[in-house]
C-alpha cells in the first residue's frame, strides 16, 4: 500500500475487478469527459493481465473506503502514462491531487523513467487543475484525438519530468 496524508493507494487484485467493472460502466462515476463504456468481466480481466509493468490502485480514504482508482501503464509501449477517476461525491476535496502526487512519487522512486504523462479532455478543468497542482506542465493540444459524445474532441497533453519533480511531495510510506 502507498500511504499519503488523506488517502492511500492499494493495489487492485484480480478478485477486485467486479468493483472496477461497476465503476467503469457507470457514466456518472467516470464523469462527463469520459466515453460511455460497457466493459465485461472478461475484457477487464484481459486488460488486467496485459498491464505488463502497469498497475491499478484503489484510492482509499484512511478508513478504507474506496473512492476511486488510479493507474499507470506504458502508452505506446514506452511512455509512462497515468489515468484516474473518483466517485462524484468525493471530488473537489483534494483526494485526486493527493492520489496523483502519490503515484508520481511512487513512479519516480521505483522506476527508471524520466517522464510521466497524462492526456485529458481539454475542457476538463478539474483534471487540469489536479495536474497543475501536482507539478505537471501542459505541453499542448492533441487535436480531435478522442471521440466522445458524438464528436471528435481535443485532448490536452500534460507531463512531469524527473528533474521537475526533484523529491517526494506526499508519499509517506509504502507497506
Amino acid at each position: 500500500m502507498l500511504e499519503g496524508k488523506s488517502v492511500n493507494l492499494r493495489i487492485i487484485e484480480k478478485e477486485d475487478l467486479p468493483i472496477v467493472k461497476e465503476w467503469v460502466n457507470d457514466h456518472k462515476f467516470e464523469g462527463e469527459f469520459e466515453p460511455i463504456l460497457q466493459e465485461t468481466k472478461a475484457s477487464l480481466e484481459k486488460q488486467y493481465e496485459q498491464l505488463g509493468e502497469g498497475q491499478w490502485f484503489f484510492v482509499e480514504k484512511k478508513d478504507g473506503t474506496r473512492i476511486g482508482y488510479i493507474c499507470h501503464y506504458l502508452a505506446g509501449g514506452k511512455l509512462t502514462e497515468i489515468g484516474y477517476a473518483l466517485a462524484p461525491s468525493e471530488r473537489c476535496k483534494g483526494y485526486g491531487t493527493e492520489a496523483v502526487r502519490i503515484i508520481v512519487d511512487y513512479l519516480f522512486l521505483s522506476k527508471n523513467i524520466v517522464r510521466i504523462q497524462v492526456q485529458t479532455d481539454d475542457e476538463n478543468k478539474a483534471s487540469r487543475r489536479i495536474l497543475e497542482k501536482s507539478g505537471f506542465r501542459k505541453e499542448g493540444i492533441i487535436r480531435k484525438s478522442f471521440f466522445f459524445n458524438g464528436e471528435h474532441r481535443d485532448q490536452a497533453l500534460y507531463s512531469i519530468l524527473r528533474e521537475e519533480w526533484k523529491e517526494p511531495r506526499i508519499l509517506t510510506k509504502t507497506t
